[in-house]
């Protein structure tokens, strides 16, 4: 098979490793600048253009798309489906994950566990809105923040009013949610390929900070999840519509609540952590799936 893999950089642990496995695996895999593409939008012969070549031949698609180029990203990706290449993660999708408050509201629409969350606008409803998660602590998130950038815990009423009020005041969208205490700054990140979770792995925060993203200097190790914790991952990978997805769980007392879906996990983590091969996992995924046209949005969405 020939796989292109949509990433900025060759260098990259996740785009090292599925170039290797692949290529071990006897299939042809090309790195693809994904902001180096650029594409001919037409209805008959939709094209794909690359340091002044035509891409043709590709069997799949692997978006490894960052957050900051979310809308040309996705575009790519959408174009890859017109032309009737598999993606592994589809456009769609995609989106729909990065869109904090979107993919929260579809996960609740679905019964799934959520921290309380609360979402406003004006400064005048401050007071309900905190009230309306259970009163300080609560955690504050920008909507385009990732890896913990722009989370902030907010231990009393004043402090809450506070952020709340400077975020609306530069006019930036932010989600308001409950601080799950008993987590004690531990969350799981559950990885899903096609609907199973083939790894898991405990993010402990370190001493005196509540985020646990690896970036932020959390430790990871491999843990055993419960049937419902493993249920609630590859639920809320199937309502986003990812194939491959890292799901953030919280242990709360009212049972696991989810805190984001990734359509872009690093594998470096979850790798070192489990000893499990995820990125032969993902290869295995698509020698399994990919079909000239198996898309479901065919680039319509």
């Amino acid at each position: 098979m020939k796989i292109a893999i949509l990433s900025r950089k060759a260098s990259l642990y996740s785009t090292r490793r599925l170039v290797e496995v692949g290529r071990e695996r006897g299939h042809e895999v090309q790195v693809v600048d994904t902001l180096r593409c650029y594409m001919n939008i037409t209805p008959h012969r939709p094209e794909i253009h690359y340091k002044g070549e035509h891409l043709t031949g590709f069997d799949a698609v692997i978006p490894r798309i960052g957050a900051s180029i979310t809308f040309y990203g996705t575009a790519v990706v959408r174009q890859f489906e017109m032309m009737g290449v598999f993606s592994v993660n589809e456009s769609v999708a995609i989106s729909r994950a990065r869109d904090k408050l979107r993919s929260l509201q579809l996960l609740a629409r679905r019964g799934i566990g959520l921290p309380v969350t609360g979402y406003a606008h004006s400064p005048d409803d401050v007071q309900d809105l905190i009230e309306m998660v259970g009163g300080a602590p609560l955690v504050i998130k920008l909507l385009e923040g990732t890896q913990g950038i722009g989370v902030v815990l907010a231990e009393t009423r004043k402090a809450a009013e506070s952020v709340i009020e400077a975020f609306m005041g530069l006019k930036a969208n932010i989600l308001v949610q409950e601080f799950i205490k008993e987590a004690r700054g531990m969350d799981i990140r559950c990885f899903v390929v096609g609907g199973k979770v083939i790894a898991a792995m405990k993010r402990q925060a370190q001493e005196g900070e509540f985020r646990s993203n690896l970036h932020r200097g959390g430790t990871a190790a491999q843990i055993k999840i419960t049937p419902e914790e493993r249920s609630t991952a590859v639920r809320a990978a199937q309502v986003m519509g990812l194939n491959v997805a890292g799901v953030d769980i919280l242990r709360s007392n009212h049972g696991p609540v989810v805190m984001e879906v990734n359509s872009s996990p690093g594998l470096e983590g979850i790798e070192a952590a489990t000893g499990k091969d995820v990125a032969g996992a993902i290869i295995e995924f698509i020698e399994r799936e990919a079909k000239p046209n198996h898309t479901k949005t065919r680039g319509k969405g």
